[in-house]
């Protein structure tokens, strides 16, 4: 997320997600980047799972037409979670959910680290 938006070269797509304004950075910057994720519900295999492609995040990035033959490939593995869990994990793999079947709360915050400096006069928003 970044205080606000300031087109820079390599930086993209843009988004807002509930009012917040989200870049992904160059692909150099997600490689270095971890991401943690905290559980406030339980999430089982009908609550929308986060789903990954172990070892995805050493294969640099992949093209979206290549994910599918990726995850064939690589497998999946769906990661259930207790409420309070913790995760951490390399920001670039390769990860999607689904959504929940029935619906249902499933809050999680996620907070993307970096310890790159955003190129001036793109700023992170931090915490």
């Amino acid at each position: 997320m970044v205080k606000e938006r300031v087109d820079t070269d390599g930086y993209g797509p843009w988004t807002v997600k509930s009012g917040l304004i989200q870049v992904e950075p160059p692909f150099e910057i997600l490689e270095r980047m971890v991401t943690l994720r905290v559980h406030l519900d339980a999430v089982d295999e009908r609550n929308a799972p986060l789903r990954i492609v172990p070892g995805s995040h050493r294969l640099g990035r992949v093209p979206e037409a290549e994910i599918e033959h990726v995850v064939a490939t690589f497998g999946e593995r769906l990661c259930l979670a207790e409420r309070g869990d913790v995760w951490l994990y390399a920001t670039p793999i390769i990860h999607a959910s689904l959504a929940a079947d029935p619906p249902r709360r499933r809050r999680v915050l996620q907070v993307d680290f970096s310890a790159d400096a955003a190129p001036g006069p793109l700023a992170w928003r931090g915490l």
